[in-house]
């Protein structure tokens, strides 16, 4: 199987994977790229993954399913173009031969899912986790409290470290900026964030991170770390003994405002 990231709008990736003659795509906000990517590969579109609502994830989807008959498969408590086949926790979304398992992550949107594909024999795992998590952040909470958040985070820490995360926005370098705030002393954020900005600097993508990279570096799974917590605490002069909920709640206000 191939892993490409199809750039879409002004930060977007449509993940497809492919084994050399049909296609999956994921969060198809943009028909085009899907299109030409298919055209160009010469592929068919064998399934359509959406994790949650929002139009830069959906847009296309109608275009795509009307064009190629794709089946699509998208959160059960949210609203996706018809017709879709509706998936929540424990759920298994079956597509190009492969099962994928769906997580319920609510947070970023009320009903947001991920869709966890587990290591076969020559393939690590994927996470497809839309706008939940980001490599080095996480999504605005538009629809879910912060406890939601930090339970929906939680489930995907606990994943295999060799997962490889596949967000949708390419946010890496702004949030590391952010993470450097909060944890300046963190090793093995300097040396991903140098790795990160190699990249972009030759055009290449920072994505799929790796969620055991993602467990030292990101600031939204270590709200527990004494770093964080001590980071945290400061700014927002949280006493000692707030909840972790009320801690997360803080860290994600102080990255809206972050400038």
């Amino acid at each position: 199987m191939t892993l490409v990231p199809l750039p879409a709008f002004a930060d977007n990736y449509i993940w497809m994977l492919h084994d050399g003659s049909s296609a999956i795509v994921v969060d198809p906000g943009d028909a085009q790229p899907v299109f030409d990517a298919l055209a160009h590969h010469k592929l068919q579109l064998a399934a359509i993954l959406v994790t949650h609502h929002h139009a830069d994830h959906t847009g296309g989807v109608a275009a795509l399913h009307a064009a190629t008959g794709a089946p699509v498969h998208g959160p059960a408590r949210e609203r996706i173009p018809e017709p879709f086949t509706p998936y929540v926790q424990g759920d298994i979304a079956e597509a190009l031969g492969l099962s994928f398992e769906v997580i319920d992550v609510p947070g970023h949107t009320a009903g947001h899912i991920a869709y966890f594909l587990p290591a076969a024999e020559s393939r690590a795992p994927l996470l497809f986790c839309g706008d939940t998590l980001f490599s080095g952040g996480c999504g605005r909470l538009f629809e879910g409290t912060p406890a939601q958040m930090l339970a929906s985070l939680d489930a995907l820490a606990a994943l295999p470290g060799d997962t490889r995360v596949c967000c949708a926005h390419e946010y890496t370098l702004a949030n590391l900026r952010f993470a450097r705030a909060v944890e300046p002393g963190n090793a093995d954020l300097t040396h991903y964030n140098a790795r990160c900005e190699s990249l972009r600097a030759q055009g290449q993508p920072t994505l799929p991170s790796q969620l055991a990279t993602e467990r030292l570096i990101n600031p939204f799974l270590r709200s527990r770390e004494a770093t964080v917590l001590r980071a945290v605490r400061e700014h927002a002069e949280l006493s000692a003994d707030a909840a972790e909920a009320d801690v997360f709640a803080a860290l994600r206000q102080w990255k809206n405002d972050f400038r």
